[in-house]
């Protein structure tokens, strides 16, 4: 008999009868989570009528992308949702300065291995290096989430990952996905739900996980999965406000495609504008001159990330023509790096550090780029106009790449520094 995969299961378990790929599923969400586009969901939940959120205790709203408010229209948008929640009693209902919901939202133990989490942002797909199937959705989705509770999803067929070898001295998670994105292209993945799998993802952190499973949606995944270790249980450990059930694919199960790399060669790697599947390694770009450096996002704004730049930029300064910015993902995190002393490192050595958000990588307020000048930067995305201006140039690249370029003006290695 053949086995059935993790995303099978979870959405069997969600709509209440085994299902296969391309199968069409009333499922029963877990967890919904809008954050400042929740103006959005609340227009179409009233204008189809609806009166009551299905279960408050399940529906998370947080403010994260234009924090503090940067225009009069935000500021009036954001009093709209604070009245929202509280007129539905919304318990979960997070206001400016917790940080990036993708981090926020598993550091509240929200993020359960073996969930089904449904959000109104295409990186929701983070919360699955905790074992959750999470995926991104619309608002109008969203309006009947927290009307009804269920959303119809289609089954998707499942793509294997798998890393193996060893990753060299500042080379990281995100190189790691980088590549892969180069290899695949933007929609390498289209619609499966990716797993990541062998000995190199078991010995990454939680942290580097999840840049893994946040990036799964540029290979066009609907979902990114770790499958939950003894990490995992340690990191949610005295976070998680439900109970954990991890679900893993069958030996057995039936999957798309099953793909290896090995790692142990794999050095720094850069995706050119305006594509992040326009991918090389370091070396390919190294020398051209940045203007401004960011480190921070849902990708790559944890303490790791923060202590990985801190290491290379320690006592040094960075270039005097570069404008080095830094965003915390979450209160949590911010308070660790204030407290081991890595924002002062960053501070030091010449960083602006600030308010923990989405922070430039949207191009909403922060360190917005002007015609002409280009950014290294440690997002998810680099289209045209992502950070401000579309004659711009976004390259993304990990931390340390980020801070050794910093540190010289100019994209570079970081195991040089």
């Amino acid at each position: 008999m053949t086995g059935m995969t993790f995303a099978e299961k979870v959405l069997s378990r969600a709509g209440g009868r085994q299902v296969s790929p391309g199968d069409i599923v009333n499922a029963k969400i877990d967890v919904a989570m809008s954050h400042e586009n929740s103006l959005l969901v609340m227009r179409a939940f009233e204008e189809m009528g609806a009166k009551e959120i299905w279960d408050t205790d399940k529906v998370i709203i947080l403010f994260d992308h234009r924090v503090p408010a940067n225009t009069v229209k935000t500021a009036e948008g954001h009093r709209i949702v604070r009245d929202f929640a509280s007129k539905h009693r919304l318990p979960n209902f997070l206001d400016m300065g917790e940080g990036i919901c993708h981090q926020v939202l598993p550091e509240k133990g929200f993020a359960l291995p073996g969930s089904l989490i449904v959000g109104t942002d295409s990186h929701t797909t983070t919360y699955g290096a905790f074992g959750a199937f999470a995926t991104g959705i619309g608002a109008t989705e969203m309006a009947a989430v927290w009307a009804t509770g269920e959303l119809w999803l289609r089954v998707p067929e499942t793509m294997r990952l798998r890393f193996d070898g060893e990753l060299q001295r500042r080379v990281s998670s995100k190189d790691a996905i980088l590549h892969v994105a180069g290899d695949l292209g933007a929609d390498g993945a289209d619609y499966a739900c990716v797993e990541f799998v062998g000995d190199v993802v078991s010995k990454m952190s939680v942290a580097s996980r999840m840049v893994l499973s946040n990036m799964s949606t540029e290979l066009g995944a609907k979902a990114g999965v770790v499958f939950p270790d003894n990490k995992t249980e340690e990191w949610l450990s005295g976070r998680t406000i439900g109970k954990r059930n991890a679900v893993y694919s069958d030996a057995s199960a039936e999957i798309r495609d099953e793909i290896h790399y090995d790692v142990s060669s794999l050095g720094p790697q850069i995706a050119r504008p305006h594509r992040v599947d326009d991918v090389v390694s370091v070396e390919e770009v190294e020398g051209k001159p940045v203007d401004q450096a960011f480190i921070g996002s849902c990708t790559n704004g944890r303490f790791e990330d923060l202590r990985e730049a801190g290491e290379v930029l320690r006592g040094r300064i960075v270039a005097d023509s570069v404008r080095l910015i830094v965003s915390p993902a979450s209160k949590e995190v911010y308070l660790e790096a204030l407290d081991s002393g890595v924002l002062a490192d960053l501070v030091r050595a010449g960083a602006v550090v600030l308010n923990p958000g989405c922070g430039p990588c949207l191009g909403a307020h922060q360190g917005l780029l002007a015609s002409g000048e280009r950014c290294i930067s440690t997002t998810n995305r680099n289209f045209r106009g992502r950070m401000g201006s579309p004659d711009a140039e976004v390259y993304l690249a990990s931390p340390a790449t980020v801070a050794a370029s910093a540190l010289k003006g100019e994209i570079a290695d970081p195991r040089e520094v």
